[in-house]
């Protein structure tokens, strides 16, 4: 009995109050959100403070204050243009991240095709997204095809490469156990290959989701009506720094909402592994 009342006393957030575990909460929040808040407003305290002290020219770099009055009065323009963007990166993280996703079963089965295709991937992964943005432009056109294939390219490597890792990190007694009870292929994997998985693809995502973000961008470089890209271009030629940094600063805010969402659903999902445990 007394062994039974101290593991009891021994696990307090099972009996922790409301208003405690809001407490708590509170306090994980505020951890994470605070320290990268002070780190950001000291560098551009000492940004600001660079500016006023070097007397550099706004034309080279403008001033905190003027990129925050210049974005914060229009956001509806900046975040309009984002959102263009936003779209094309999220269209080319789905194809792209479902070819590599089905790719991946392929060669996680596989080591001979593994070893067939994986060269040419790497090759694919390692030509410049600068280089193939322009080719994309003249055989699609200047509409969004081209914008979400060079999205889709960028995306497409680290979910394979993930995907293949995880598919392939399954506890060898779990598998030995499926196999002797004559599971079926779509058993083993539904039940072990993709729940291993997950963490992988998971980080994969928050890699990919951000690199899809980059190459839509440039790919709006090379000829586009709308999106970051074009703003950022434009601005650079006008030498409009305050709106060239406040699409900068867009499309950072854009990602990080993105990733965060990412991380959110992956808490979601994931509650069951060792990562997201709350009693460690």
């Amino acid at each position: 009995m007394a062994q039974g009342i101290s593991r009891r006393a021994g696990a307090p957030h099972r009996w922790m109050t409301p208003s405690r575990h809001a407490g708590r909460r509170a306090g994980a929040v505020a951890g994470a959100v605070l320290p990268p808040l002070l780190v950001l407003a000291i560098g551009v305290a000492a940004w600001e403070a660079y500016v006023r002290i070097s007397g550099v020219k706004p034309y080279l770099l403008p001033a905190p204050a003027a990129v925050w009055g210049r974005w914060w009065g229009d956001l509806g323009f900046f975040y309009g243009e984002g959102l263009v963007t936003m779209l094309e990166a999220l269209a080319g993280l789905v194809v792209g991240g479902g070819l590599a996703l089905a790719l991946a079963v392929a060669l996680a089965h596989s080591r001979p095709l593994e070893r067939g295709i994986m060269p040419v991937a790497i090759a694919l992964k390692v030509t410049p997204i600068v280089a193939v943005a322009p080719l994309f432009t003249i055989w699609f056109g200047f509409g969004t095809a081209p914008k979400v294939l060079i999205a889709a390219v960028i995306a497409f490597f680290p979910i394979l490469i993930n995907g293949i890792i995880g598919f392939r990190a399954v506890n060898p007694s779990a598998l030995a156990i499926m196999r002797s009870l004559n599971a079926s292929p779509v058993q083993v994997f539904l039940t072990l290959r993709l729940p291993s998985a997950l963490p992988y693809l998971f980080a994969a995502l928050k890699v990919a989701a951000t690199l899809a973000l980059i190459g839509a961008m440039v790919a709006e470089w090379t000829g586009a009506s709308r999106g970051l890209g074009r703003v950022v271009l434009l601005a650079h030629s006008n030498l409009d720094m305050p709106t060239l940094f406040s699409g900068i600063f867009t499309l950072a805010s854009l990602g990080m909402a993105l990733t965060g969402t990412i991380a959110l659903i992956e808490r979601r999902l994931l509650f069951w592994h060792e990562a997201f445990r709350t009693d460690r």
